[in-house]
């Protein structure tokens, strides 16, 4: 049986919780409130849509260098720094009065975004050890598998009955909250005398991740590859992520340890988080169209339409993370991608009637806290203390290109076939969304493989210590 967590620790990571949902909330949250900036603010539709996208590509920019950061000056002093910054960015949010004011503040809160979940990851990682993970993390999983999905219901919601500067200001009581407990309950960190920056290092991969970030989003939108705002930092993007990569395995001290790769259950249950990004995130693109363009709800009916697939995710989760320390990730992981399978594809057969629907969406949302926390839980138990701040920037950069490539592709693909009929084009949307959630299912057995064979060799070291 697994062991008793302390009152302290599930404290810790409740505090740790209120980082998490003011970042994830705000992926999806503000998108619903475009519109009526646009319309506030007297500025055009692509203009507003730097709103989402500067926050996006900000948030990929500080990904890299959180682990850096992290050992430099204490993983909790990183954390309570981006939460604060975070908040005050939120509140400059609510208050701007033009594009470009609003535009620059989401920059900021993107940059702080990007280091709150790794190191809030980081910090319950270091705290209980990797025979206690599971659970620990399945509570940050709820805000960090739930957030994009209720944030449309949120959203919808304040939009009904207040101006949009408030989807900025709810950050304020979350924020001031968080500090309050963060500052009592957060430990501090270890600072470790760590080697300059690499700078280049950072070059390369803070301007390679977010090009591809951004190219692959364009795609989505654009459906060609032929036109200069996709080709360009498509190619600008693969180049600098590639040149990162040749530049880590060549550094003695680069800015991220790619050599964790070398353990074959790290690489396993990092690459399993990739796949199953791309169809957690393609799925959280697909289904607010489903419920706009098929059945023509509005904003507050599709988020309130989705509100069972975040309950289904936030119900499983603590069951998640105790089959996780009770059996290993990898083998819930495992079932939970061939359950997410089973609950995507009536999507692709059948004419489904609401009730139905709901049924499957919660179904769906249980199958992704089996699927999506497990993961990377096995990620990061798989790894020493030392390396957790690399290990959690890892993975999160694996999640974010994942999604971005799944919800890129499942957005071309409705855009080709939605002139043929929006029932058709959903059809073979959910097709290709049933094809993604197979490959990622094929990705966790071998990351139960992987883990199956570390326990093989770990048996015997652990009967020859016993006297």
């Amino acid at each position: 049986m697994p062991d008793r967590i302390p009152w302290p620790t599930w404290r810790l990571a409740l505090v740790i919780v209120f980082g998490a949902v003011a970042s994830m909330l705000d992926t999806s949250l503000v998108n619903v409130g475009l519109d009526a900036i646009r319309t506030d603010l007297g500025a055009s539709l692509d203009q507003v849509q730097w709103v989402s996208s500067a926050y996006l590509i900000a948030l990929a920019v500080s990904l890299p260098v959180c682990g850096w950061l992290g050992r430099k000056f204490g993983v909790g002093r990183l954390w309570l720094a981006a939460f604060a910054a975070f908040t005050v960015a939120s509140g400059l949010c609510a208050l701007a009065g033009d594009l470009g004011w609003l535009v620059a503040a989401r920059v900021v809160q993107g940059l702080a975004a990007g280091l709150l979940v790794p190191a809030g990851q980081t910090i319950l990682g270091q705290a209980v050890g990797p025979q206690r993970l599971g659970r620990v993390m399945s509570i940050l999983g709820i805000a960090v598998s739930s957030g994009p999905a209720i944030g449309p219901t949120v959203g919808g919601l304040l939009l009904h009955s207040l101006p949009w500067p408030w989807l900025f200001a709810i950050n304020l009581p979350i924020g001031a909250i968080g500090l309050v407990l963060g500052l009592k309950y957060v430990p501090r960190g270890e600072v470790a005398t760590v080697p300059r920056l690499d700078w280049t290092g950072f070059a390369l991969i803070g301007a390679g991740l977010p090009l591809f970030v951004y190219a692959v989003t364009a795609f989505g939108e654009q459906a060609t590859l032929a036109t200069p705002t996709v080709a360009i930092p498509l190619a600008l993007g693969v180049a600098g992520l590639a040149g990162f990569g040749i530049r880590a395995r060549r550094q003695r001290n680069p800015l991220l340890d790619l050599r964790l790769f070398r353990n074959p259950l790290y690489a396993a249950a990092a690459t399993s988080s990739l796949f199953i990004g791309a169809s957690m995130f393609g799925a959280m693109l697909l289904f607010p169209l489903y419920f706009q363009l098929l059945r023509g709800a509005d904003v507050v009916t599709t988020g309130l339409s989705l509100v069972s697939l975040g309950v289904g995710t936030m119900v499983a989760l603590p069951f998640a993370g105790w089959l996780t320390d009770r059996f290993g990730g990898g083998v819930v992981a495992l079932g939970g991608t061939i359950f997410t399978v089973v609950t995507t594809l009536p999507f692709a057969l059948l004419d489904a009637g609401t009730v139905l629907v709901q049924v499957l969406l919660f179904l769906r949302g249980v199958a992704l806290a089996l699927s999506a926390v497990p993961a990377g839980t096995t990620a990061f138990a798989a790894v020493r203390r030392s390396e957790l701040p690399d290990a959690t920037t890892q993975v999160n950069i694996l999640q974010r290109v994942g999604g971005a490539v799944g919800g890129a592709l499942l957005a071309v693909v409705l855009s080709g076939r939605l002139p043929a009929g929006a029932e058709s084009a959903f059809r073979t949307a959910f097709w290709w969304l049933t094809g993604a959630s197979v490959l990622a299912a094929a990705w966790t057995v071998l990351l139960w493989r992987a883990q199956r064979l570390q326990a093989t060799v770990a048996a015997p070291v652990r009967r020859e210590a016993v006297p």
